[in-house]
């Protein structure tokens, strides 16, 4: 593996961590959706850091990938669970986290308490060498014990720089999986932990999308779109970002040519059936000569 900065990668963490704590104070019922995101996004940017993805934060049935729309009205409901996923770059290296709210049953819910729990038992082992199916039996089992089901279709994930998402792949239960973890890697975990079937599906319009390949000079697009893809480097955006860059008449026929042009991957969010809830959390950790470093958890 190449050379990777991990010292980026730390403060990556800090300024990721800093974030998700922000947005963790503002989660009240009556708040906007919407508000939530921005400002986590703007205390990333305030500390010198940049958005790797959009951050998103996911009501109830709704695992992930719900980033609001710039117009959104959402607020926020007295017995909504919501899980706040945002990540960091520093020039490419990356910092991904998320952590649960759940305004119905409190902070030590048994539901948030088995994604927490999940993660903390991965923290306890995670280290060169590990197996990539005990940190699955170790997250399902976890949540398992608690009368829960971890969402099967989910996964944790390596990070490199510039990737929000590479190999290895890290299922949340023992799926088989050959392969052990090696120094010098970055891996996020994150256990999701449902009280339903344990299977999420995408449901609705994507908010979030992705640049699918190189450009081409055939592809003529507008010089603001490709200077706007350009700084991304292929990471993950929001329409609300293209409007930060041009109008909203523009972001709407930009989204639109980059679609006919086949540039553009789509994330709609991911949920279970109404009625479900989920829970979240997440920590990306470097995996070190002799042990795991978490660059997200607060000391």
């Amino acid at each position: 593996m190449k050379h990777m900065d991990f010292d980026r990668f730390r403060e990556a963490g800090r300024i990721a961590a800093e974030a998700r704590e922000l947005g963790r104070s503002l989660i009240r019922p009556g708040v906007l959706l919407r508000e939530v995101v921005e400002a986590c996004e703007a205390r990333i940017r305030e500390r010198g850091g940049e958005p790797a993805f959009p951050a998103q934060i996911s009501r109830n049935h709704v695992a992930a990938h719900y980033c609001p729309p710039p117009d959104d009205e959402t607020r926020i409901e007295t017995d909504d669970i919501l899980k706040l996923d945002l990540g960091v770059h520093l020039e490419g290296h990356i910092a991904d986290t998320a952590l649960t709210v759940d305004l119905r049953d409190g902070e030590d819910s048994p539901l948030s308490t088995a994604s927490r729990m999940a993660l903390e038992n991965v923290l306890a082992m995670i280290g060169p060498g590990v197996a990539l199916r005990e940190i699955g039996r170790t997250i399902h089992d976890t949540i398992q014990a608690l009368g829960f089901k971890p969402v099967f279709n989910l996964t944790g994930h390596g990070v490199a720089r510039w990737q929000v998402h590479c190999a290895p792949q890290i299922p949340n239960y023992d799926d088989r999986r050959s392969g052990h973890l090696r120094p010098g890697q970055v891996v996020a975990i994150e256990p999701f932990a449902s009280d339903g079937k344990g299977y999420i599906d995408e449901v609705g319009a994507p908010e979030v999308f992705q640049q699918s390949r190189p450009l081409r000079p055939r592809d003529k697009l507008p010089e603001e779109l490709v200077r706007f893809l350009e700084d991304l480097h292929r990471l993950p955006f929001a329409r609300r970002d293209l409007r930060r860059r041009m109008s909203a008449r523009d972001a709407e026929r930009g989204l639109a040519l980059l679609k006919k042009r086949r540039l553009l991957v789509e994330y709609p969010p991911l949920a279970e059936r109404p009625g479900t809830r989920i829970s979240q959390h997440e920590h990306t950790i470097l995996i070190l000569e002799d042990g795991a470093e978490p660059t997200t958890k607060v000391a």
